[in-house]
């Protein structure tokens, strides 16, 4: 196995990270005006497929309208769309493709509670588990254009913005387990607590304290 410094992947909050952070809260509970001030705040410093990749994965998160309204706001900053040179532009793929890369990118994120996950979604319904796996790990999160330490800080700051706890304390852990830097993660948090509500900031303070603590 590993070590904690063998994973670590992303040691530092650069600015652009940090902006592209702070637009996954905003994209994900802002008004459209603030989303179109926070994307014309940060085209010219986060990389184009960077913010690219964030909006494709918000309807994961936030629904398709706020994925379509943020993307429409974008567009008219950038109207080419921007894709890696190796990504799939077109969203077509092969199901079981996805299926082995959602596994890979699922587990790398839960680690030991990855079993655990998916016994206690095929619970609440198979078709979630599988749309879990090859719709959200695979297909989607499992996109080049964006690395997966990134997609993580990002997805913690959606769940803040959003109020959804159970998935923030699990996706606070993800950003851990797929080589997020302790020091990096505070970086993040302070980042989001600038554009969340301050009792949302408080509750992803404390529940930081509790996921670094164990």
């Amino acid at each position: 196995m590993s070590s904690e410094s063998d994973r670590t992947t992303l040691t530092a909050l650069d600015d652009a990270t940090r902006r592209l952070v702070r637009l996954s809260a905003v994209i994900t509970a802002g008004t459209e005006i603030e989303v179109r001030d926070a994307l014309a705040r940060d085209a010219d410093v986060v990389p184009a497929v960077w913010v690219e990749e964030l909006i494709l994965q918000t309807y994961l998160f936030a629904g398709f309208p706020r994925a379509l309204n943020s993307m429409r706001e974008w567009r008219r900053l950038r109207p080419e769309v921007v894709v890696e040179s190796n990504a799939d532009s077109g969203g077509s793929g092969d199901v079981d493709d996805w299926r082995r890369t959602g596994v890979v990118t699922c587990h790398a994120v839960y680690g030991s509670m990855y079993e655990k996950l998916r016994e206690n979604i095929r619970a609440l319904h198979p078709l979630l588990d599988e749309w879990m796996i090859t719709e959200g790990y695979g297909k989607v999160l499992s996109r080049p254009g964006l690395d997966l330490p990134r997609r993580e800080l990002c997805i913690v700051a959606a769940c803040a913005a959003a109020g959804q706890d159970r998935q923030l304390h699990s996706h606070l852990h993800g950003a851990r387990n797929v080589g997020v830097a302790a020091s990096t993660v505070d970086a993040a948090i302070e980042a989001i607590a600038e554009v969340i509500d301050a009792g949302r900031a408080e509750s992803l303070r404390l529940l930081w304290a509790r996921v670094r603590g164990k």
